[in-house]
């Protein structure tokens, strides 16, 4: 039993008897109890210890008051609840019987009759709670308990409490509210005002996968489920299942209709629908088929008039026939042309694009030749080689202007905005050298560019002056709109259009960065694995329609560089490969491995990270990202595997090595503030609060370890000579040596019965593992025979993992330990082998089954003896790419 559950039964043990876990979701863990004082069996929900610590027992049990007045034959009534031990529970009756989910998974479609029966009784539970003021907002056939045939749903108002009383912290810590398959598209927009139509689109979700075995909306990912929900528009449930009477499909089509105006205005009126054979609704999927043509009024007259008006009829349809076939009629295309384009002995700037002019017929980039830095164009038609483009002396990311004449870049000699003619000559500048330290501009109309900064985005004008801020809008790489509308960027971790004249922002694609958009009316981004994809765009009415197609593979995007650029005649400049995005060592990706069989990429953008620690309960990750704007400094970055949210978590100084604390509330890692040394600070793991110094003292101070009695082990010291410590984080500022040498010692790591410690130490001369008596060091095992670094523990404290550095590759091994009646090391087992990029930036997860790895971009995990196979980089130039583009994303 873990220790959560350990504490939660001895917390309860007054009131409640903890059987066994039944299962587990977004917000809570289930268990069955038995209820000591009415002598029953209840189902006990626990709040996730994260989700607790965000909402607080106060505010939570205020709220939940509000569902415990819910009293109706089809809702599960809440017995109780409370706070013990800092865990958050409320308790239900425990039915027997069957989830929806479980019901689907082993019948997959349900009958009509069934389906409609059961979604009735539903939506009269919701309509009783809508007309009491309560919004389930989490229906789902998780939350729908079966009972003798009869539906009950469950949790009603927990998700309403829930994000009452965490309020805008619930983004922040990553933790989100509903399912991607059922959420409503303004849930998906993260809309905090849900009405009562929220919860009939999810029903409706639920009535479809019931008839149809899948939802509406399905996806490879939360992110694809969420694009689709906004921007596609479901197959009547009768393409699926033809069986499905026309009114029960007229009824699923209005309910899910994406504006919350358009569907049933109450639960009850949709329940009726559902049982009215005659009740019809008309959507734009519904008339698909060919409508009949009404004859002209002279039809009705004579024979002769019929002939006559049937004669002019055909002429004018013949006419119009053939006006379209004439407007229709496909134009020559022109082949597809892909070549390597070769910079001779000029060298692109790591994280500045090649960019093509409008008229497809230059390319320009940041580069270096020699010792020189500057702009370096070439003319595709008449020139072999780059040239360096005079005056452009330090120059970078080039962007041309829309009439082909003028490049404009950033001049890092001084942090300018400049602009320079394409034959060369003296530069014009547009924003002087000061505080705002202008990156990557776009030159999007003739008269305005816009372009990034440390402070946000700005537009300025193309002749020069002050430049205007944006700060409705933010990331690294904007895009003008052709019309000087508005422009494309990114707001947080989404795609959003920022349109000037209403000063609003629209959200267009989640989950996505480095936008352009193209006169084939698509907008391009890059998303998921560094990938380009493609959908249609109406950037008039601000949105996107049809379903997102990849269209280009390992796109070197960067923070700084989208990685592609586009003429607006079709030429495309392609870097392909993983690249290095001008962050110190190149980028690399955070791999999650299973040695018995799998691996995941976790979703984050391009960028270079290392020493990732997962959290106590393994569903986060804390990890160091290099910034690309402050030296090769690092910032702390927490993952939420589940949600996928990435939230930042230091943003001044040199902050490295994270690591949880035990209840996974606090960050506790090592800053330089003063530049003279690194010191141990800790700081809320939600951000809700300063960080504080825990320990400052001279020379370098680097964590490794949180135990559960409170104390903190680290290495302290410089120039490669370390030694042990460990501090009590109650009584900080009092560090006690462990271990001293006059070799290094570093890493140190405890079992998780506090009785031994495990470490690197270069006794031996290399790095090698040992194995210590904790917290006296006296008994002593070396563990590794050949080399050894950056150990962890099994979580049963029956074997240490480590890595040795290879060529070339890199190994994990795993060293059993025998502990009674005396410690015994057996020999080292290799556990995999790859391409690590720096075999310290690892992790073992607490179920201590998977491991999580930086590797270089590129590489791939191999087998014991397998080798990961070699990414090319190189840039492409594609001609006449928009007929490809077409035929991979054709308008809906």
């Amino acid at each position: 039993m873990s220790e959560i559950a350990e504490r939660l039964v001895a917390a309860l043990a007054d009131r409640y008897r903890i059987e066994r876990e039944l299962g587990a979701g977004g917000m809570a863990t289930v268990y069955l109890a038995h209820d000591l004082k009415h002598d029953r069996k209840v189902a006990l929900k626990v709040l996730r210890p994260e989700l607790a610590a965000v909402i607080g027992a106060e505010r939570f049990l205020s709220e939940i008051k509000t569902t415990a007045n819910l009293q109706h034959p089809h809702i599960l009534p809440l017995f109780d609840s409370g706070s013990a031990d800092s865990f958050l529970y409320y308790v239900m009756p425990y039915v027997e019987g069957e989830t929806l989910r479980g019901k689907l998974q082993r019948e997959r479609q349900l009958g009509v009759d069934e389906s409609v029966r059961l979604i009735r009784d539903v939506a009269d539970a919701l309509d009783y709670a809508h007309r009491h003021g309560v919004i389930h907002r989490d229906i789902k056939p998780e939350n729908i308990l079966v009972h003798d045939g009869r539906p009950v749903v469950a949790d009603f108002g927990i998700a309403l409490a829930v994000s009452a009383a965490g309020k805008g912290r619930m983004t922040e810590t990553g933790l989100s509210l509903g399912t991607p398959h059922y959420m409503s598209p303004e849930q998906a927009t993260a809309d905090r005002d849900l009405s009562a139509r929220s919860d009939i689109y999810s029903l409706a979700c639920v009535l479809y996968e019931m008839l149809a075995g899948d939802p509406p909306h399905t996806g490879p990912s939360p992110q694809a489920i969420l694009m689709r929900i906004l921007t596609d528009t479901p197959r009547l449930v009768s393409e699926t299942r033809s069986t499905v009477p026309p009114h029960v499909v007229a009824a699923l089509a209005k309910a899910l209709e994406k504006l919350p105006a358009d569907r049933f205005e109450s639960a009850k009126a949709f329940g009726e629908a559902l049982v009215t054979e005659g009740f019809t609704y008309s959507t734009r999927a519904t008339m698909r088929g060919v409508q009949p043509v009404a004859l002209p009024p002279a039809a009705s007259g004579s024979r002769g008039g019929r002939r006559a008006a049937i004669a002019g009829w055909s002429v004018a349809v013949f006419a119009i026939v053939a006006a379209a076939y004439g407007w229709t009629r496909p134009t020559p295309t022109l082949p597809l042309t892909r070549l390597d384009l070769s910079t001779g002995a000029v060298t692109p700037a790591d994280g500045s694009d090649v960019a093509v002019s409008p008229n497809g017929k230059m390319i320009a980039f940041g580069g270096t030749l020699g010792t020189e830095q500057a702009i370096f164009l070439r003319h595709l038609d008449g020139e072999a080689d780059f040239r360096k483009v005079p005056g452009t002396e330090t120059g970078m990311y080039p962007a041309f202007s829309p009439d082909n004449q003028w490049i404009v870049f950033r001049r890092v000699s001084d942090r300018s905005l400049v602009k320079v003619s394409v034959s060369g000559g003296g530069v014009t500048t547009i924003v002087p050298a000061g505080a705002i330290d202008p990156y990557m501009p776009h030159w999007g109309t003739a008269n305005e560019i816009v372009f990034s900064g440390p402070t946000g985005l700005h537009r300025v004008a193309a002749s020069g002056g002050a430049p205007v801020p944006l700060p409705k809008v933010g990331g690294t790489t904007p895009f003008l709109l052709p019309d000087g509308s508005g422009v494309l960027s990114g707001q947080g971790n989404n795609l959003s259009l920022y349109d000037f004249a209403s000063d609003s922002a629209y959200l267009l694609v989640p989950n996505a960065r480095h936008a352009v958009y193209v006169e084939t009316g698509h907008l391009l981004y890059i998303a998921e694995d560094a990938g380009l994809f493609a959908v249609t765009a109406d950037i008039g009415k601000r949105r996107v329609s049809g379903a997102p197609v990849r269209v280009l593979d390992r796109v070197a995007a960067a923070p700084l560089a989208r990685g592609y650029s586009l003429s607006r005649n079709g030429v495309l400049v392609h870097h392909e490969g993983v690249g290095t995005g001008g962050i110190i060592g190149g980028t690399n990706r955070l791999l999650i491995i299973d040695p018995a069989g799998g691996t995941d990429t976790l979703r984050l953008p391009a960028a270079r990270r290392q020493q990732p620690r997962f959290s106590p309960d393994g569903r986060s990750v804390a990890f160091e990202t290099f910034s690309t704007v402050r030296n090769g400094e690092t910032d702390l970055f927490t993952f939420d595997l589940v949600s996928g949210t990435h939230t930042q978590i230091t943003f001044d100084g040199d902050n490295d090595r994270p690591i949880w604390s035990p209840d996974g509330k606090q960050i506790l890692f090592n800053k330089s503030v003063t530049g003279s040394g690194e010191d141990l600070f800790v700081k809320p793991a939600d951000n809700s609060g300063p960080e504080r110094a825990l320990l400052t003292q001279p020379a370098n101070q680097q964590p490794s370890a949180w135990l559960q009695d409170g104390t903190i082990t680290f290495f302290s010291g410089t120039g490669g000579s370390s030694d042990l410590f460990t501090m009590s984080v109650a009584d900080s500022g009092k560090a006690k040596a462990y271990l001293t040498a006059p070799w290094n010692e570093i890493d140190l790591q405890v079992s998780s019965d506090g009785k031994l410690a495990a470490f690197a130490a270069s006794e031996s001369g290399g790095e090698e593992i040992w194995i210590r008596d904790f917290p006296v060091p006296q008994g002593k095992w070396k563990v590794s025979p050949h080399g050894g670094t950056a150990p962890r523990w099994a979580p049963d404290g029956r074997a240490v993992y480590f890595w040795r550095a290879g060529v070339p590759l890199d190994s994990l091994f795993r060293a059993r330990i025998d502990r009674s009646p005396n410690v015994i090391v057996h020999a080292p087992e290799v556990v995999a082998t790859l391409d690590a990029s720096g075999i310290q930036n690892w992790d073992l997860h607490p179920d201590g089954k998977r491991f999580i790895v930086a590797v270089t971009e590129g590489a791939a995990p191999a087998s014991a003896t397998g080798a990961a196979a070699p990414v090319t980089d190189r840039y492409l130039v594609i001609q006449n790419w928009f007929s490809e583009l077409k035929r991979l994303a054709p308008k809906p």
